[in-house]
């Protein structure tokens, strides 16, 4: 057990470890974020930072002697670098639970070994590849890199009509998944705290709607006609925990099919569609990854509200925070950030009922 007063040591310093670091400090933390950008947002509400390159080994060392364990605030930080540190102070989670998430094709492989269900899909990694792949597959379909894509970046959208090699050409020519298009009725996303006991608590699943692949809303409860889905979606996800000897806040998303959940992927962290639990559910998200990864029991994940209804602030619709604040209701989380740019997440609002 790693008690209050300890040092978290948090590599990346967005949004996230800015909501890690103050629910952690309403702990008895302190939290040391380690991220190589001049703007941190979570630097601003932590007790040290370390600016320095992921592969930077002497400044990983110099960490790894100031923390008592450390976290990921985001699975694109080179897991080598996790493996590094994993060596030298409790990690968690640990570097095979990244390793999986960075990669497109393993995360897929690795979920559907388990016995679960996603989309059909095949490794691209040549123009001929994708030829292949579309026509095994068909269309309409979604090309993404491997490694490296978040909110709807590294993707692109294939027709009957696409040009592949314009296709291929947009991608980068990287290493590529093609996914074929499910039909669904809903997304929704499973949100599961497990602690170093392997014990393991869940969230009431969001609806989530997305727009250019951002995730715009996420709503609670989701309509009944998704509880089947979210039944078999939970023990996916508890598999899956499981099977990584997972620490901490994991996220799994799926979509509702006819015949039942479809994966979409996997976040091994806290999670956008679960910022509404800061207000909504009896411990956050954050508390629950704390609580997880010192090794404490992990908190109740109920609902405080009849009903949590959670909005992105993306670009400009941060401006709007004065008539947010007129809301009596509004529950308004701004992260920091200097600068608005289309597409950037500037903050969010929940509101409860």
């Amino acid at each position: 057990m790693i008690a209050p007063g300890s040092t978290i040591g948090i590599l990346g310093g967005g949004q996230l470890g800015r909501m890690l670091a103050l629910a952690a400090a309403n702990m008895g933390y302190r939290v040391h974020i380690f991220a190589p950008e001049t703007e941190l947002p979570a630097a601003d509400v932590s007790a040290a930072v370390t600016r320095a390159a992921y592969t930077d080994h002497a400044a990983l060392e110099a960490f790894a002697a100031a923390v008592d364990v450390v976290t990921v605030e985001f699975e694109n930080v080179d897991a080598e670098s996790l493996a590094f540190l994993e060596a030298r102070v409790p990690t968690r989670p640990g570097a095979r639970a990244l390793r999986i998430a960075q990669d497109r094709l393993v995360e897929k492989d690795f979920f559907t070994g388990l016995g679960g269900r996603a989309a059909p899909y095949r490794a691209v990694s040549s123009r001929a590849e994708l030829e292949t792949a579309v026509r095994e597959i068909g269309t309409p379909g979604i090309l993404k890199t491997r490694r490296f894509g978040y909110d709807g970046k590294g993707q692109v959208r294939i027709d009957a009509d696409t040009m592949l090699d314009a296709a291929w050409t947009d991608i980068g020519e990287n290493p590529s998944i093609y996914e074929g298009f499910v039909r669904f009725d809903a997304e929704f996303s499973i949100l599961l705290a497990r602690a170093t006991d392997g014990s393991s608590a869940v969230y009431q699943a969001p609806r989530n709607t997305h727009a250019n692949g951002i995730l715009v809303l996420s709503e609670i409860p989701a309509p009944a006609a998704l509880s089947a889905h979210i039944e078999a979606a939970a023990a996916m996800a508890r598999k899956v925990a499981d099977a990584l000897d997972y620490v901490g806040l994991l996220t799994l998303e799926f979509f509702a099919c006819a015949d039942g959940p479809v994966f979409n992927e996997m976040a091994p962290r806290v999670h956008n569609s679960g910022h509404w639990t800061i207000e909504g559910a009896h411990t956050s998200q954050f508390e629950n990854h704390i609580r997880a990864i010192c090794g404490l029991p992990l908190g109740e994940t109920g609902l405080s509200a009849h009903a949590v209804r959670m909005k992105n602030l993306i670009g400009e619709d941060a401006n709007d925070w004065a008539a947010i604040l007129a809301d009596p209701r509004a529950h308004l989380h701004l992260y920091g950030k200097s600068e608005v740019k289309p597409g950037r997440k500037m903050g969010h609002v929940t509101w409860l009922e």
